[in-house]
């Protein structure tokens, strides 16, 4: 019997950025979460059991430690390995990158020099949020950067439903404006299309955000067995595959949700229209582990 191929040695150190694993490696091959807890308060968030919070203390969110000094470290180690244009960082999975923490006087504004730091680095940045308004209209920093990705979480289009899922994030139609925004003024824009709680509005967030969205990355629910079985997820692929075929859209479909897919949705339509041929490939010389606030199990619900 043939020996297993050894594991390769981690090259580079890494404090704050780390290399995502399972559901969250089809987001970004790198990511940093700068928070440790979020203000966004999901119902339906993972990360207070990744991190063995409560989610009342999860719900008290405050900046790690040394967070950006680290990240320079990390920055500067990842840029020296090699060509840092194939690794774009995620901000952030565990936390919203612009919880309101990152305005609060004394504390905030970890994000903003978070980017300019990647940045500094010619290391692109990739950010996903649920407040995009407060993004752009109390910051705006990433419109200076031509290879900002500015990522949206939404899935609903009820907005009382949204306020009972996520009482700390933007509404619904602050979210689509922000998409808005950001593509009228000549950001890439992507929209994470998960977790999928009510699926017909899922449907009709594809409908409504489609003119300003660049790539949807549609996913399902996870972490909740009871209500993921009472959700047809053939019928709910079947329903978006068809709609984005039609409006034209780039996507990406996640693994857990192509899953449900039969052969007649397989021979009709490829997994992915979207091409991101750099986020397939490592940095020379640059195996990324990350040493805290790293899911085992991620997915992006947080």
């Amino acid at each position: 019997m043939p020996k297993p191929e050894p594991k390769p040695k981690t090259t580079t150190k890494m404090k704050i950025i780390y290399e995502p694993s399972g559901p969250a490696r089809e987001y970004s091959p790198l990511a940093a979460n700068l928070f440790r807890g979020c203000g966004c308060r999901c119902e339906y968030c993972y990360a207070p059991s990744v991190l063995r919070m409560s989610r009342q203390a999860f719900g008290r969110p405050d900046a790690r430690s040394d967070v950006l000094k680290h990240l320079a470290a990390d920055a500067k180690k990842l840029a020296a390995a090699g060509d840092p244009s194939a690794r774009p960082v995620l901000l952030c999975f565990t936390c919203d990158p612009y919880q309101p923490l990152e305005f609060a006087p004394g504390v905030g504004g970890l994000t903003r020099r978070a980017i300019e730091i990647l940045e500094n680095r010619q290391i692109p940045v990739r950010i996903l949020t649920k407040r995009p308004m407060s993004a752009l209209m109390r910051d705006g920093l990433m419109l200076q950067y031509a290879d900002v990705d500015f990522g949206v979480t939404l899935s609903f289009t009820d907005d009382a439903d949204r306020q009972a899922a996520e009482p700390g994030a933007e509404s619904v139609s602050d979210r689509a404006q922000a998409l808005q925004f950001a593509h009228q003024w000549k950001l890439s824009t992507w929209l994470s299309l998960e977790p999928v709680i009510a699926p017909a509005q899922a449907i009709g967030v594809i409908q409504w955000t489609a003119d300003w969205v660049d790539v949807f990355k549609v996913g399902k629910l996870n972490h909740d067995k009871a209500r993921e079985s009472e959700i047809d997820w053939r019928e709910f692929l079947f329903q978006a595959l068809r709609l984005l075929t039609d409006l034209g859209a780039k996507y990406y479909i996640k693994d857990d949700l192509w899953s449900h897919a039969d052969r007649e949705i397989r021979d009709t339509w490829p997994k992915r229209t979207d091409q991101h041929p750099t986020d397939e490939h490592p940095t020379p010389n640059a195996q990324v582990n990350g040493d805290g606030e790293k899911p085992q199990s991620a997915e992006q619900e947080a």
